[in-house]
C-alpha cells in the first residue's frame, strides 16, 4: 500500500485530501499541530503531532513514515491576516517549507512531493493579461502572496539542486464544505445560515465587491492534486509550476448574488453593507486561471457546478448552526 503524508491535514483541504486518499486506499498519514481543531478527522488516518517549522520534529516523523507522497499544504493562507502579521505569515509559509524539503531529502529522497503555490502569486493582472498562464510574471501584492512565491521557488530549487520530485501546483481560488469562516465564500454562507435559523438580523457587511476570482470547489482541487502527484511519480519530468482553477471569472458580487438565490427566503430582504475595515490595503482585482496545459497533460475536469458548491456549503453551515 502507498503512504501519502499531509501537512495540515486537519485544515480545509488536508481534510477534503485525506478523506479522497483513504478513498482511494492509501495509508495516509498527517501532521497536525497541539493546537490544531479536531472538528475535520478521519479514523483511517494516522495523526502525528508536530510544527512544521521544527526541523527536528520534520526530521522524526518524515523518517519514521517513509511517504511515497507528501502533500505539504500547511500554511498561513488567509491572505488579509498576511497584513495584519506578515513576519508569522513568511515564518510559518517559508521556514515551514524549508523545514518539509529537508525532512523529505534527508528521509524520504523519492517521494513525489507537492508544495502548495497559490494564484496570488500572480498579484497584480490586468483584465487584458487573463486568463493567466504558468508563464505570466509574479507580482505578488500581499506578504501572503510573498511568500508563496518563495515557497514555489524553494521547491523548484530543491528539484534542480537536489534531483527531488518536487511538484509546484498554483492553485486560484476553492472553496466548499468545512471552509474557514474568515474566507468570504464562508463568511457569506454562515451569517445566510444564521438569519435561516433566526439567530441573527439579514445584514451583509462585505469588503470590495467588484474583486473578480477563480472559483474550484475543494473536492475537484484534492481530486487535481491527488491526480497531479500521481502523473509526476510515473512521469518526474512533470513538476511544475501548474495552474488549477476552473477558467471561469466570478466577482464577489456575483457570489453573493448566487447565495442569495440559493437562499430564496421571500420574508428576507438582505442589507448588503461595504464595511471599509473589511478594504485591503491592496487587493488583487482580477484572478482567471488558464488551466489548459494541466488539464491536457493530466487530464483533471472539475465536476461540481459553482452553484452546487455553494449550496454545499451553506447545508454545511446550516447543519453546524443548528
Amino acid at each position: 500500500m502507498e503512504k501519502a503524508l499531509i501537512t495540515g491535514v486537519t485544515g480545509f483541504v488536508g481534510s477534503h485530501l485525506a478523506d479522497r486518499l483513504v478513498n482511494a486506499e492509501v495509508e495516509v498519514h498527517g501532521i497536525r499541530r497541539h493546537r490544531s481543531r479536531e472538528e475535520f478527522t478521519n479514523l483511517k488516518v494516522h495523526y502525528h503531532e508536530g510544527d512544521i517549522t521544527d526541523q527536528i520534529a520534520m526530521n522524526e516523523i518524515v523518517n519514521e513514515v517513509k511517504p511515497d507522497y507528501v502533500f505539504h499544504l500547511a500554511a498561513q493562507s488567509f491572505v488579509p491576516a498576511s497584513w495584519t502579521n506578515p513576519v508569522a505569515t513568511l515564518y510559518c509559509n517559508v521556514i515551514g517549507t524549508t523545514c518539509v524539503l529537508e525532512a523529505c531529502r534527508k528521509f524520504s529522497p523519492d517521494a513525489v512531493v507537492q508544495v502548495a503555490g497559490s494564484s496570488e502569486e500572480y498579484g497584480f493582472v490586468y483584465p487584458t493579461e487573463c486568463p493567466i498562464t504558468e508563464d505570466q510574471p509574479l507580482h505578488p501584492f500581499s506578504p501572503y502572496g510573498v511568500s508563496k512565491v518563495t515557497t514555489d521557488f524553494l521547491a523548484q530549487q530543491y528539484r534542480k539542486s537536489y534531483g527531488m520530485n518536487t511538484l509546484v501546483t498554483r492553485a486560484f481560488n476553492h472553496t466548499g464544505p468545512r471552509r474557514g469562516e474568515s474566507f468570504i465564500c464562508s463568511k457569506i454562507a454562515k451569517k445566510l445560515a444564521l438569519v435561516k435559523l433566526d439567530k441573527e438580523p439579514p445584514v451583509l457587511s462585505l469588503g470590495n465587491l467588484k474583486a473578480v476570482r477563480d472559483f474550484t470547489d475543494v473536492r475537484d482541487m484534492t481530486k487535481a492534486y491527488w491526480m497531479a502527484a500521481n502523473y509526476c511519480r510515473h512521469y518526474p519530468e512533470f513538476g511544475g509550476p501548474v495552474n488549477i482553477g476552473s477558467e471561469k471569472a466570478t466577482s464577489i458580487q456575483e457570489v453573493v448574488n448566487t447565495f442569495l438565490e440559493i437562499f430564496n427566503d421571500e420574508d428576507s430582504h438582505f442589507v448588503i453593507e461595504q464595511d471599509p475595515k473589511m478594504m485591503r490595503p491592496s487587493d488583487v482585482p482580477f484572478l482567471l486561471c488558464d488551466c489548459s496545459y494541466f488539464k491536457k497533460t493530466v487530464g483533471w475536469e472539475p465536476a461540481y457546478p459553482f452553484k452546487q458548491t455553494l449550496k454545499d456549503l451553506l447545508d454545511y453551515w446550516v447543519e453546524k448552526l443548528s
